[in-house]
């Protein structure tokens, strides 16, 4: 490091911060400083940094779910692809780690406090979720994606606009000659579950209990919450679903039952997953920014690490169009 800070004429501090992120770092230093580490082939030695940083130069992704969930949702495949490669840029590895039990949850918390990992970067909480409780009490760095049902004002935390992606939804249907609409929501523990279906009511008020129906973001879920659906309310025109993959149950569902979809009943779901242009017919959906989401939950983290205070980011949600309503 000394070697680099004297050919590009800069101190050895600031080759420290531009190799650690180029926080407070000029753009012609570190232009300089990038010149020179490759003029004399500096390559970091990962445990020379842990030792003089005191940090392990990891993070835990940590799903907060049954193993089998993280084969089935796509969206935890596109969230953990995204961390991961906004952490690469700072050379910090993510390590992923499954606490859908209570044994997982306290190894895990057990691994994140003995300092195997600087922060966690926590998905699909629900609330009263006891993993947060504990790394909270160790002080550990944690972001969490979506918001933290009674933890909104001691986490960082980075979601999208649930409640509005339903509102632009429920909307649309309306404007589209649908008035019969029912909804799947996702498990009311959850903020998903929470707030897609008070962006429902908030379009469409006080709706007859028997439109709502929940499911648990599974695709066997939205299949059986449909036919439920179907027995309390067979006039149904419409279906929000509030997830891509209970939609794709709830589209089986109508097809045993002969109706079509949408001349008979129209379908629209959450998340614009892959699964949703795969669908027969396509998904109308919701579309969350998969990307942003893995970049901010990223940055949040790294900040929470140097001593930065907790924050919120809420990002703007996106109607999609397709052939199911």
């Amino acid at each position: 490091m000394d070697d680099v800070a004297h050919a590009a004429g800069v101190s050895r501090g600031t080759v420290s911060r531009a190799l650690n992120g180029g926080r407070n770092v000029s753009g012609a230093a570190q232009a300089a400083i990038d010149k020179a580490v490759r003029q004399t082939g500096y390559v970091v030695n990962p445990h020379a940094r842990s030792l003089a940083t005191q940090r392990a130069m990891s993070v835990a992704f940590v799903l907060s779910e049954p193993q089998d969930r993280l084969f089935e949702d796509p969206n935890f495949h596109l969230l953990l692809h995204g961390c991961t490669q906004a952490l690469a840029d700072n050379d910090v590895t993510v390590l992923l780690t499954l606490a859908g039990t209570s044994e997982e949850r306290k190894r895990v918390s057990r691994f994140v406090t003995a300092g195997h990992a600087d922060g966690v970067l926590l998905v699909s909480t629900h609330r009263g979720d006891p993993i947060v409780d504990e790394l909270l009490a160790q002080d550990v760095p944690v972001v969490v994606c979506g918001r933290p049902l009674g933890h909104e004002r001691d986490v960082s935390y980075v979601a999208a606009d649930d409640r509005d992606g339903a509102r632009q939804m429920v909307t649309y249907l309306r404007s589209q000659g649908y008035r019969r609409i029912g909804v799947v929501t996702g498990p009311p523990d959850t903020p998903g579950g929470v707030d897609r279906l008070a962006g429902y009511r908030d379009v469409l008020g006080d709706v007859p209990e028997s439109l709502v129906v929940s499911g648990d973001y599974t695709q066997a879920s939205g299949e059986a919450a449909l036919h439920r659906l179907l027995a309390q309310a067979s006039d149904v025109d419409a279906v929000f679903v509030a997830s891509d993959l209970m939609a794709a149950g709830a589209l089986a569902a109508l097809r045993r039952t002969g109706r079509r979809v949408p001349e008979d009943v129209a379908v629209a779901g959450f998340d614009d997953s892959r699964i949703a242009a795969a669908c027969h017919p396509p998904l109308t959906t919701i579309r969350q920014p998969w990307a942003r989401i893995s970049t901010e939950m990223a940055r949040l983290l790294l900040r929470l690490v140097e001593g930065d205070e907790n924050a919120a980011v809420i990002l703007p949600t996106e109607l999609v169009i397709r052939e199911s309503a």
